[in-house]
């Protein structure tokens, strides 16, 4: 289906924000003089614009300045943390770990979609196994705490990477597709949904996907029809949903904000509570308790029966009462599990990136076209086709060359500049290698300091790690409103 050229790519790279209807009462340019919003100058288009969308779940998390790296004792000596002064963009993060049920209404999405290709569901499934332990009885936790309501609103665990990131993904398109729903554009019709047929929003954009219309915009474009489909100028649309980077998480669990009156952080924490102890003084009822469900000795993963001091051998509810938000308004950033974020591990990442958004993991794409330059195929899953960029594509720019820089920089830690991270060969990491964060619920209060650093294979998983989703924010970094 050759509907598009190259350069309709240029209208993928935009913000997305709280979609406000427009009349033809946009005004004109202040740099040509040109009507917006009339057929009889061109049709050029300008909306209304207030402030991006709040998407489901998430939290604001304003953007700023901090010292990035270790608050406590290298303890295990790998001095993968040296400090850092950086500085990170705003962003959304969600306000708890994705839960059992979140993920449950994935995986039925998954099997109701693609029926006739039962794989797609099966790699998604979380390995429950993860709970088994040679010498404990966990088989509760094998069989039920997936799925069993009584663990609904707990993290969900045994999710690799990998399958973290698909559910990235497929968030981003439901949460699209609702929003197209809500505002009246397009009708939810899911009997007709099945196989690649599905909402997805690159190729929705692209023109690749039509769902069934209910009202399109207003087209303003002469001899283009009266009617048209959102586009992302149009601000209908939210960013994509993502894992966050480890900048981002240690920012966001951090929760470091200034007085109003000095512009500055007066203490650096050690966890994400002001204080240097991991007991709740702040109200009479709460004294003693703990900030975060952590194992606090050797056998002691809950306290005493009748005064539990976190009340959680194992995880606990993503929210209760037990444990306060930080700040920034995020639960658990501490404690419960530990959570995956987006960058591949590097012992002197901290060392080697750039202080503004520092992230290794760069792996640059293109669409894939065809001979002519058109965008026209889509996968099994619906989604679009992602291919490396060359060197030749790149020939003239300074900036970047080659697709893969998950690299940068290694090569200067050699003098053979060829040899690579290869796992079990020159290194016991490679690049699928990736950083989690924060302490979980069977860890010491160490590792409850943001600045710690771990890493796990993308394809693995455990009983101690989660995750939680961000989403980019564009334009201002501060908010103006709901």
């Amino acid at each position: 289906m050759k509907t598009l050229s190259k350069i309709f790519l240029f209208s993928l790279i935009g913000a997305s924000a709280m979609y406000t209807s427009s009349c033809n009462k946009a005004g004109k340019s202040n740099n040509t003089g040109w009507k917006y919003n009339d057929a009889k100058w061109g049709g050029f288009e300008k909306h209304k614009f207030k402030e991006q969308e709040t998407g489901p779940g998430l939290i604001f998390v304003e953007g700023g300045t901090f010292t990035m790296g270790a608050a406590e004792t290298d303890l295990t000596y790998d001095h993968n943390n040296f400090k850092r002064r950086i500085s990170v963009s705003s962003f959304y993060m969600d306000e708890t770990e994705v839960t059992n049920f979140n993920y449950l209404e994935y995986l039925h999405w998954l099997m109701r979609q693609y029926s006739d290709n039962p794989i797609v569901f099966t790699k998604a499934l979380p390995d429950t196994l993860v709970w088994r332990d040679k010498l404990s009885y966990n088989e509760p936790y094998v069989l039920y705490y997936l799925r069993h309501p009584a663990y609904r609103d707990y993290p969900v665990v045994g999710v690799s990477w990998v399958q973290a990131a698909e559910y990235c993904k497929w968030r981003t398109d439901r949460v699209n597709e609702m929003i197209m729903v809500r505002e009246g554009f397009i009708n939810l019709d899911i009997q007709k949904q099945t196989g690649d047929q599905n909402f997805n929003t690159e190729a929705y954009l692209l023109g690749l996907y039509t769902p069934s219309v209910k009202n399109e915009l207003k087209n303003y474009s002469p001899g283009s029809g009266k009617t048209r489909g959102v586009r992302m100028e149009d601000g209908i649309l939210l960013p994509s949903y993502r894992l966050p980077t480890e900048s981002e998480w240690e920012y966001a669990a951090g929760a470091y904000k200034s007085a109003g009156y000095n512009e500055n952080i007066d203490v650096k924490r050690i966890y994400p509570w002001n204080g240097l102890t991991m007991r709740r003084s702040d109200t009479e009822k709460a004294r003693g308790k703990m900030y975060a469900n952590y194992t606090r000795g050797r056998g002691d993963g809950a306290g005493v029966a009748g005064n539990l001091n976190d009340g959680a051998l194992y995880t606990t509810l993503v929210k209760d009462g037990k444990f306060l938000p930080n700040d920034f308004g995020l639960y658990h950033m501490a404690g419960n599990v530990s959570e995956w974020t987006n960058d591949v591990y590097r012992p002197l990442s901290l060392e080697d990136m750039t202080g503004f958004n520092p992230y290794r993991g760069n792996n640059y794409k293109k669409y894939k076209q065809d001979a002519d330059g058109f965008i026209s195929e889509k996968d099994s899953l619906g989604r679009m086709i992602y291919v490396d960029v060359t060197e030749e594509d790149n020939a003239k720019r300074r900036n970047y060359k080659k697709a893969d820089n998950i690299g940068h920089k290694d090569e200067l830690n050699y003098t053979d500049i060829d040899q690579k991270y290869e796992y079990g060969a020159t290194s016991l990491i490679d690049n699928a290698a990736r950083v989690y964060k924060g302490g979980s619920w069977a860890d010491r209060a160490y590792w409850m300091s943001p600045g710690t650093r771990r890493y796990l294979d993308q394809d693995q998983s455990t009983a101690t790690i989660g995750f939680r989703c961000v989403m980019d924010r564009v334009g201002e970094m501060t908010k103006k409103g709901k």
